[in-house]
């Protein structure tokens, strides 16, 4: 995507120097700052700080890190890019920084896939582990795109979407999941008009999702999250697109806390509510979604809020009643059956499809 007339990628990585470059989601929309891992730990902070947030963005971040952790073992030993010989010392310490990788979100599959992905090809050698992280990014992008394609045809001239959390081109590499098809459809000329809800208590939505919505010139308005099932009884939306951070075998949803409320209104009113993803977000190894692992974040997340004053310096302030504790789990789980259909990469496919891909 274009910022100010330049084309940035979410998150990108040097292989020269092993820095991985990202966009601080934290800081927009109010400043636009670029953060810069220079190691594996850095690159992990930063999935759980969200300053790389979203499943695309966190699977290409977790490959660059398990990247940079080969590349700090193989300078360590000062051993060739090529060996693969390594140490017992140096098998230690890509063991250990694979589980802190993987302990950073645990509820996003996309994580895990490229951890193992890379991993395995670094095994061989350091430049393999380069260059399949690399190839995961660029993945990342084609089948983004791709989502965008297929689900395109779904938007017509007039159509209201409504969109929950942030799965645009900030939550992948490009291109992004549930607003591809979006991004694509305005490429192609359409007009609609999309409703951002505000996604408490990160505010992805107002935050993230309206600026991209702005940047690119599609018309939108932020809505607050309990108020989708008002504008579905006022026939004000057409369908629901969202994203998704792990789908089980059976098509079961994790996605953003209050996903699975919209899927319920939707259902109600008999309005089609589609999740946006790649294939390598469904977990084929579990059985449904009562086995996906649910992250519960700080409770600061919900009894604070952060934002620039009138000078432009970030603060932070309570906004709950001082001594009051809250609980903030961080993804809910849509059961299958509230599900019209997946566009993916492949196309579009409802969800008792979804074994008919399965590989090993």
């Amino acid at each position: 995507m274009k910022v100010n007339g330049k084309h940035y990628r979410t998150i990108w990585m040097d292989n020269e120097t092993g820095e991985v470059s990202m966009i601080d989601q934290n800081a927009l929309p109010f400043s636009f700052e670029i953060f810069i891992a220079q190691n594996y730990s850095d690159t992990c902070h930063a999935i759980v700080t969200m300053i790389t947030r979203g499943a695309g963005a966190i699977g290409a971040a977790a490959g660059f890190a398990m990247a940079q952790a080969f590349v700090e073992g193989e300078r360590g030993e000062r051993r060739g890019a090529n060996s693969g010989n390594y140490t017992r010392d140096q098998l230690s310490f890509f063991d250990n920084a694979r589980k802190e990788i993987e302990a950073t979100r645990p509820t996003a599959r996309n994580l895990f896939y490229a951890t193992e992905k890379v991993y395995n090809a670094g095994i061989k050698s350091v430049e393999n582990a380069v260059r399949e992280a690399q190839w995961l990014a660029d993945q990342n992008i084609a089948d983004a795109k791709q989502i965008g394609e297929n689900g395109s045809q779904l938007i017509k001239n007039g159509s209201r979407i409504l969109t929950h959390c942030n799965a645009g081109w900030l939550g992948f590499v490009d291109y992004g999941s549930a607003l591809a098809p979006l991004y694509i459809a305005k490429e192609q000329g359409k007009e609609f008009f999309v409703y951002a809800d505000e996604t408490r208590p990160r505010n992805q939505g107002a935050r993230l999702t309206a600026w991209e919505l702005q940047n690119e010139g599609i018309p939108h308005k932020i809505i607050p999250d309990n108020a989708g099932a008002y504008l579905m009884s006022k026939g004000m939306i057409d369908f629901v697109i969202v994203g998704a951070d792990r789908i089980a075998a059976n098509g079961d949803t994790a996605n953003k806390i209050g996903t699975f409320e919209k899927a319920i209104v939707a259902k109600e009113f008999g309005i089609a509510f589609y999740v946006a993803v790649p294939f390598s977000t469904i977990d084929f190894s579990l059985s449904d979604g009562t086995q996906i692992p649910i992250e519960e974040r700080s409770e600061d997340e919900v009894l604070t809020y952060s934002g620039p004053d009138s000078e432009g310096i970030m603060r932070t302030i309570r906004m709950a009643s001082p001594g009051s504790h809250a609980l903030n789990p961080a993804f809910d789980v849509t059961p299958a059956r509230f599900i019209t259909g997946f566009i993916t990469e492949k196309g579009i496919i409802h969800p008792n499809e979804i074994s008919n891909f399965y590989t090993e």
